[in-house]
């Protein structure tokens, strides 16, 4: 199915919905206090059978509180509940974050990878769903949905976007553009400061990217020139993508 149409498509079903939902009741409660989404949200998948999510960037929660998040998917799915996540690439980027990610895979939390933006979605069966009030990476507040249009439209775009997300074991992640840039100019033998200057960037800005396609090509921290010669080895070989 060719990608536009299907966008297209959901597009125009999104706005059918709109339309039918004008004039009458609709079943989404706005809650601005995190702590009752988190609450909301332990209710419902303790009683779900199904997960699908998206979610843009990584958690910043750190020690306790990664250990007791982690804690709670893996008791979720030994509850027998099926997930299915879908996150932005950059969460990648942090080595813990990115074996938090491959453990849940391995248990059963089947992850995909995307490099568009997405926004922040939990859908429960086709009961509930919660989304992020604001498009920002860890906003306060969401909405709650019951409607049942309004879920069923959220799935499409989840399994739209699904399809089109890639595997998250694969070896080797996709680059962005500008970093497929600097890879090939890498290749051709230049430094930091001539890839700066060849693509008319700050040369901190070349070394971010260069950190980036590092760890989403999983190249080991050693000396620079050595990560660089493994970094142009699996471009000739056509391992970028």
């Amino acid at each position: 199915m060719n990608d536009g149409v299907s966008l297209e498509r959901l597009t125009r079903r999104l706005e059918e919905v709109v339309g039918e939902l004008r004039g009458l009741p609709v079943d989404v409660e706005r809650v601005d206090d995190d702590a009752v989404v988190r609450a909301r949200i332990l209710q419902a998948a303790r009683a779900a059978r199904a997960l699908r999510a998206m979610h843009p960037v990584g958690s910043k929660d750190t020690g306790r509180q990664e250990q007791r998040s982690r804690r709670d998917v893996l008791d979720v799915l030994e509850g027998g509940v099926s997930m299915r996540t879908i996150v932005h690439a950059s969460v990648l980027d942090d080595p813990l974050k990115a074996a938090r990610i491959r453990q849940l895979h391995a248990a059963g939390d089947l992850h995909r990878v995307v490099d568009e933006p997405i926004q922040q979605v939990l859908i429960f069966d086709r009961s509930v769903a919660f989304v992020r009030l604001t498009p920002v990476a860890e906003a306060p507040g969401a909405l709650v949905i019951r409607q049942q249009s309004l879920i069923a439209a959220l799935v499409d775009l989840f399994e739209l976007t699904w399809a089109k997300a890639r595997e998250v074991t694969e070896p080797a992640h996709r680059l962005t553009a500008r970093e497929r840039e600097v890879l090939a100019l890498i290749a051709e033998g230049r430094s930091n400061g001539a890839v700066a200057r060849a693509l008319s960037i700050t040369e901190a800005a070349v070394g971010k990217h260069v950190a980036s396609l590092f760890a989403k090509l999983e190249i080991p921290a050693g000396a620079d020139d050595n990560r660089r010669v493994l970094a142009v080895l699996a471009y000739l070989r056509g391992a970028v993508q």
